[in-house]
């Protein structure tokens, strides 16, 4: 598979030095826009078709995106009818399955979304569901400025395969300032974990729930471990997890279960019922005070007209300051679809700096490239921008680049159980035997 899990670590750590710039039922395909031609080459003459485009972008701040991308390729390639093959499901915990069936079946999406590291090598690369794109790279400059070690991150046997549109940070912590002010409540720049227990039991003390968690899809709610797990045991001895020289039940880890089973005590009594954006939500409407997530979360404060550290403010996740939690979103083209060569053009759009400055700010990912106008981005964005070039890197297992897809599965179902009975033993041993099971373990 790709190579060793330390390969992803360290390749993954060199980002940092390299990088100083910078999830809505489908929708109609759009009828063109205003949007300069963008890209290395000379646009190609429009030659008609259809493009289908499949991700999990169905919120209100992911939808608002991705239009800006269908925009940006509907100026260059006007009479392509863009199919937008969305399913509903944050973090694509249903696309998933649905775009797997479609692959066994044959029936192969133009398209789809897609996360470098073990998602794309070990599901799609390996089993011969997407073509390279290496030339590409190299038509369009991209070489230039895409760093190396995210080139690698989707390179096997010296092709790469995937085009990413943006990088999140998934370490996110955000937070309603009028409720926070209303109970004399003030946020630093950092948050440690004793720090927000005192906060939560304030807020809790006074009828406000201290947390939104909308786990209706159970990745949110990995998602909350997942930071929890970082901010417990740092950088290095997290992405010693994923090469088998942390174990899932040394003590750091352990004590990470435990304050996790203290946090969900402060979580709002109607998590289950809510999707990850209406979490989001909740917090704005004043239901709840902090929500843990990646800032695909900034996407709903900007598409509600909020605006940076007036109405919400942010925050790493407590204890995990000095760490960015990397999630990138790109596309592929799917070896035998029914139009690759739009699907080709398609990629070249995405890459471009233009359609990167159009599509991140309104995700709340920065560019992928490292030649974006920081001018063209927010408070929020800059202050990300900062992070990723300044931070150590650290790979998400639950959006599918840390470890493969058996082991988040795994950790899914885990985080299900323990939700429930809060067995800090049992749940150190589930993941131990999977983390055995998918070859990294010790």
């Amino acid at each position: 598979m790709f190579g060793k899990r330390f390969l992803f670590v360290m390749t993954v750590m060199l980002l940092a030095a390299q990088v100083f710039t910078g999830c809505a039922a489908p929708a109609p395909a759009p009828s063109g826009g205003q949007a300069a031609p963008a890209g290395g080459e000379a646009a190609a003459p429009a030659s008609g078709g259809k493009l289908e485009v499949f991700s999990w972008w169905t919120s209100g701040g992911e939808a608002a995106a991705l239009q800006a991308l269908f925009d940006a390729y509907s100026a260059q390639y006007p009479d392509v009818e863009i199919i937008n093959a969305t399913v509903a499901g944050g973090g694509g915990s249903a696309a998933r399955g649905v775009l797997q069936t479609r692959l066994a079946g044959g029936d192969v999406p133009d398209t789809w979304q897609v996360h470098p590291g073990f998602e794309l090598i070990g599901q799609y690369v390996e089993p011969g569901y997407v073509e390279p794109v290496t030339d590409l790279y190299e038509a369009e400059g991209w070489n230039d400025v895409v760093p190396e070690a995210l080139r690698t991150m989707m390179t096997k046997d010296g092709e790469i395969y995937q085009v990413t549109v943006g990088v999140h940070r998934g370490n996110g912590f955000w937070y309603n300032k009028q409720l926070l002010a209303d109970n004399g409540i003030e946020v630093g720049d950092t948050l440690s974990v004793d720090e927000f227990i005192a906060i939560a039991d304030q807020l809790k003390a006074a009828g406000v729930t201290p947390l939104c968690v909308g786990d209706s899809g159970i990745w949110a709610t990995a998602q909350l471990f997942e930071n929890t797990l970082l901010g417990a045991i740092g950088p290095e001895a997290y992405n010693g997890l994923w090469d088998g020289s942390t174990r899932f039940d040394d003590p750091g880890v352990k004590q990470a279960m435990e304050t996790y089973g203290k946090m969900l005590e402060y979580q709002n009594e109607d998590h289950s019922a809510l999707s990850w954006d209406q979490a989001v939500k909740k917090l704005m409407e004043g239901g709840c005070a902090f929500n843990s997530m990646g800032d695909w979360a900034y996407g709903e404060f900007v598409n509600a007209g909020l605006t940076d550290n007036v109405e919400f403010g942010w925050v790493s996740h407590p204890g995990t300051a000095g760490s960015f939690m990397i999630v990138a979103d790109g596309f592929p083209i799917g070896k035998g679809s029914a139009n690759p060569e739009n699907a080709r053009n398609w990629l070249k759009v995405i890459g471009s700096k233009e359609a990167q400055e159009a599509f991140n700010p309104l995700k709340g990912s920065i560019c992928a490239r490292t030649d974006c106008d920081r001018a063209k981005f927010g408070v929020y964005h800059n202050w990300s921008m900062d992070s990723f070039a300044n931070d150590a890197l650290v790979p998400s297992v639950v959006h599918g680049s840390a470890a493969p897809a058996d082991f988040q599965q795994a950790l899914n179902d885990a985080v299900t159980v323990f939700v429930v009975d809060k067995n800090v033993d049992a749940f150190a041993n589930a993941l131990v035997a999977a983390a055995q099971s998918s070859g990294f373990g010790k």
